[in-house]
């Protein structure tokens, strides 16, 4: 397989990750229309740190 395949497998695979996280943010949006806050593709930190201490 030659560097310019794999570069082109490889460009395909970012294109259609960030194709996927489109996909699930407007997912996300339309199921929480109307709404005050945006929605997040990611989740937020856990208030407390490993052990059970506060940041």
């Amino acid at each position: 397989m030659s560097n310019q395949d794999r570069s082109q497998k490889t460009g395909k695979k970012a294109k259609d990750e960030k194709q996927r996280l489109e996909e699930e943010l407007e997912e996300g949006l339309e199921e929480t229309f109307p709404a005050s806050d945006p929605v997040s593709v990611t989740h937020p930190p856990s208030p407390k740190q490993p052990g059970g201490k506060d940041k």
